[in-house]
């Protein structure tokens, strides 16, 4: 099921004289001293606004503030324009308290943009007149702002039968103020960012969509043929294939579930072989989590459709890789499998054989995800790779420790700092966690190579444990990062920035960096 979509383009008239349905433009909260040294809030316009400004004789600000307007950041005002511009409607979005020196930082401009996209639903045609800067800080900007934009307007089709009065369209056609539109720069910038914004979009599709119609092999089949349109090279495991090759993992999750699992690789090869360098993509494809037989609780079970945001985020980063085309090669592991109880479950007290021929015993059928992740790391690796990057929603101690907005990331210290890096500069926050030995040891099993949870079921550290675990599956000259997105892969409160109800797309921008810093600098 496919969401409609927003296009994007440049346009470098004046703002005040856009035939558009509304025109979006930047306010900053200020702070300054009113009577009797008392602070009072005031509106400060951001650059970009200044054609609407004139236009209203100076009155914007006071008009905005009688609205209600005080810059926040996100916060959305609409404001008539009764003639004074060629839009019949001006739209102030909050920036927050103007940056000194310098232009509003990217995930601000981002946030902004999504939130006056979708709050402009039912507008054709909408231009952005944000704050865009004249430096080097310039194709960042731009870029967030259409990546905000792209993102805000996304909504997932849904499944009702009758109209919906009260259902407004997403804005259809997206016009970005800059000073020249055929400069080559902010084209590309606005190429990427469709392709970016594209493939987000497409990972929170296949997140939203409902589990009883993306089981393993529906989703197998909707990420090959994607992926065969986009140009890649695909393989599809099933579980004759899958049981044939040693996948014990995934088999064992499988095997309770009606609808097999299966593994599909996704592959782009770089015109001329790259860089040289080999980049693995693994992500958690459990089309749904019941527990198995350590069954989850009823409440809030229904958002463990989304427990294959880490496949969906990988499918889709592979998607973009090919649509962009970056000098590195690129290699996407996607295992699939659905978790039930039923009488061919696996159970606590199974010993599995890896596909690395290690034996892992069980504990608790409800971690999973680690179970599937490990087959299809160990495979990577004997394919080949310099670096692999893994994302899962894998463990509620991610949620605990770090909350709904920043993923947890273990793995090889240098690389873990890189996946920070790239997640500041996608605004997909990141924060390294250690893999401690005495997690480890908590880990030794009587009667297999290594328990998959604490020996004694302690759930401390119970996102490092997963850590600790999938390392058992990678071997010593692959450079590795393990991203824990259990809280921001799925978002469950109200639509915020370019943030909406249900899937996200975390990490699809944050893997992008992160291909583009290895086709970069190794």
């Amino acid at each position: 099921m496919t969401s409609p979509r927003t296009t994007l383009s440049l346009v470098d008239t004046d703002p005040a004289e856009l035939a558009v349905d509304a025109i979006v433009i930047g306010v900053h909260s200020q702070t300054t001293e009113a009577g009797h040294g008392a602070p009072a809030d005031a509106l400060l316009l951001a650059s970009g606004a200044e054609s609407i400004a004139a236009a209203f004789d100076g009155k914007l600000t006071e008009t905005l503030a009688l609205l209600g307007a005080t810059g926040g950041p996100g916060e959305v005002i609409k404001l008539a324009t009764l003639g004074t511009v060629t839009a019949p409607v001006v739209v102030a979005v909050g920036l927050g308290a103007e940056p000194s020196g310098a232009a509003p930082a990217p995930e601000s401009l981002r946030r902004a943009a999504g939130a006056a996209v979708r709050a402009l639903a039912g507008a054709p045609r909408v231009a952005l007149a944000l704050p865009l800067p004249d430096d080097a800080d310039a194709p960042a900007a731009l870029r967030a702002v259409a990546e905000g934009a792209l993102l805000g307007g996304y909504r997932f089709a849904g499944y009702k039968t009758k109209p919906q009065p009260a259902r407004r369209e997403p804005v259809a056609e997206v016009l970005v103020a800059v000073p020249d539109a055929a400069d080559a720069t902010a084209l590309a910038e606005v190429a990427r960012a469709q392709a970016v914004a594209g493939a987000v979009r497409t990972s929170r599709d296949w997140v939203n969509t409902a589990p009883n119609e993306l089981r393993p092999p529906a989703f197998a089949d909707a990420v090959a043929t994607a992926a065969r349109e986009a140009g890649l090279e695909v393989e599809v495991l099933d579980e004759a294939a899958l049981a044939a090759g040693g996948y014990g993992g995934i088999m064992a999750v499988g095997q309770g579930s009606e609808a097999p699992p299966r593994l599909v690789k996704l592959t782009y090869t770089p015109a001329g072989g790259g860089s040289g360098k080999r980049v693995a993509l693994v992500g958690k494809g459990i089309t749904f989590d019941t527990g198995g037989i350590s069954i989850k609780p009823a409440q809030g079970m229904w958002e463990m459709k989304s427990d294959m945001a880490g496949a969906a985020a990988v499918g889709a980063t592979m998607l973009a890789v090919a649509a962009l085309k970056p000098s590195v090669a690129v290699t996407g592991y996607l295992p699939m499998a659905e978790n039930m109880p039923s009488g061919t479950s696996y159970r606590p007290g199974d010993v599995i054989s890896m596909y690395n021929g290690k034996k892992v015993e069980v504990l608790n059928t409800d971690a999973e995800g680690r179970m599937v992740l490990a087959d299809a790391m160990a495979r990577a690796c004997e394919d080949g790779a310099d670096y692999l990057f893994e994302t899962s929603t894998l463990t509620g101690g991610q949620v605990i420790a770090l909350g709904k907005r920043i993923a947890g990331v273990m793995g090889t210290p240098e690389l873990c700092e890189r996946v920070r890096v790239a997640g500041d500069s996608t605004g997909e926050p990141a924060w390294p966690m250690p893999l401690p030995d005495d997690v480890r040891k908590g880990m030794e099993s009587d009667v297999a190579d290594i328990s998959q949870v604490n020996a004694g079921m302690d759930r401390a550290g119970h996102m490092l444990q997963g850590g600790v675990f999938l390392r058992e599956f990678v071997t010593d000259e692959v450079s590795w990062a393990h991203i824990d997105i259990a809280g921001p892969g799925y978002h469950s409160g109200e639509a915020t920035g370019y943030w909406t109800k249900g899937g996200t797309g975390v990490p699809v921008r944050t893997l992008l960096a992160l291909v583009d810093d290895v086709a970069t600098n190794g």
